[in-house]
């Protein structure tokens, strides 16, 4: 293996960051499978950071691997602090914690205290979930504190299932933000919640904000077995049994399975998933809408970036497209920039950005990831558009080139 350039004793500045991984490998004497077996991950997998097929950029999981490799993070980036843009200020996280710290239960309610109407604690929930929807993440998270406490308040038979739609907007939009810590709290919680009814089709939407939870916090195995799990209990595998709600949650926990097997750089698994979702789903809805923007998503993660590209411009022409949650196409735009830049057309990749930032600017300009692959499509485009350059300083992200 080629020893990467060095200057003053230090790996040289100019490196990527799979070149970096794979020189501090081989310092520390780890062939490619022992490396790989001890973070949990696959030969291929490493193959594909060190020839930078395979982005790193989660920062969990560069963490994980500067760990086995016995280095700080920052070593691996060439920076001074985590790689993922600090946590957007005012957007009431801290308030959020402290809500899920409380445990009201413990708490004596004084005598003339009057429990929470369930009819309006589900009118909150109804307009939570539409925030969520259209990715207003700054005014949702200062919602959810008192969603929060008010759900353990709630006098009816049907506050298990309320509590679990608190709990999984909490931990979506924690998601969102780059929160792993806290988001995998809640939705625990509210899968503890849900597991309590013997209800599996609550059990089923419990179980995936915790997957996604998962694998936003690195823990590709654990979310993996938790989505494939559910999905077996809610439905079974096929075109004929089950309610449409059954087979709409099976379909959808099989597509984030899949997705955490792409990010595993397990290729066979990832195609049996979707197929199987692809059979729970109507040709024309938005659930196959779903199927096909993680066809997307998973070719990039395993490295397929011409592949993905090829799929995203079938699907961006199809009406189904358009029938997704707004908060979804975003983040799917947002996701699919990556594969164009690398892909070699930087130009796609900044109108991708822009799309994303005209139908949920909070995608863009609030979200973490959004704001890194804006940062990364700005370094990689040799003449960035006067509207993206615009979009960068409206978010606070540096365009200086």
């Amino acid at each position: 293996m080629a020893v990467p350039a060095r200057r003053g004793g230090v790996v040289s500045d100019d490196l990527p960051v799979g070149r970096r991984v794979a020189y501090w490998r081989a310092r520390r004497k780890m062939s490619q499978q022992v490396f790989a077996d001890r973070i949990g991950k696959s030969k291929s997998w490493v193959d594909k950071v060190e020839r930078g097929v395979r982005r790193l950029d989660k920062w969990s999981v560069l963490q994980e691997v500067a760990d086995a490799l016995g280095v700080a993070a920052e070593v691996l980036v060439d920076e001074p602090g985590p790689a993922a843009p600090a946590q957007p200020a005012g957007v009431g996280v801290d308030e959020v914690r402290a809500a899920l710290t409380r445990h009201p239960g413990l708490l004596q309610l004084p005598a003339d205290h009057v429990p929470v109407d369930p009819y309006r604690y589900r009118a909150r929930i109804v307009h939570a979930d539409a925030m969520y929807g259209h990715a207003q993440y700054p005014a949702l998270i200062r919602l959810l504190p008192g969603l929060l406490d008010d759900g353990h308040d709630l006098a009816t038979t049907d506050r298990p299932p309320l509590q679990v739609q608190t709990y999984r907007l909490t931990a979506l939009v924690l998601v969102k933000l780059g929160v792993q810590d806290l988001a995998w709290l809640a939705a625990d919680r509210g899968l503890a919640v849900a597991t309590g009814t013997d209800d599996p089709l609550l059990e089923a939407v419990a179980a995936l904000p915790l997957g996604q939870a998962l694998r936003a916090a690195g823990r590709q195995r654990a979310a993996f077995e938790t989505t494939v799990t559910a999905a077996h209990q809610v439905a079974p595998l096929d075109d004929e049994s089950g309610t449409s709600d059954q087979r709409s949650a099976c379909a959808t926990l099989l597509v984030q399975a899949a997705l955490a097997a792409a990010e595993h750089d397990d290729q066979p698994t990832v195609r049996e998933l979707l197929a199987g979702a692809m059979v729970l789903t109507e040709p024309d809805s938005p659930a196959r809408a779903a199927v096909d923007a993680a066809q997307v998503t998973a070719a990039a993660a395993l490295g397929d970036l011409s592949g993905a590209v090829e799929l995203h411009a079938a699907l961006a022409v199809r009406d189904r497209w358009r029938s997704l949650p707004v908060e979804h196409r975003a983040a799917h735009l947002v996701d699919v920039a990556p594969a164009q830049l690398a892909a070699g057309d930087p130009a796609a990749a900044g109108r991708a950005l822009l799309d994303a930032d005209r139908l949920a600017p909070a995608e863009v300009r609030v979200r973490p990831a959004g704001r890194a692959v804006l940062a990364e499509v700005l370094t990689g485009s040799p003449r960035p558009s006067p509207h993206l350059l615009a979009v960068a300083e409206a978010a606070g992200v540096d365009s200086a080139r």
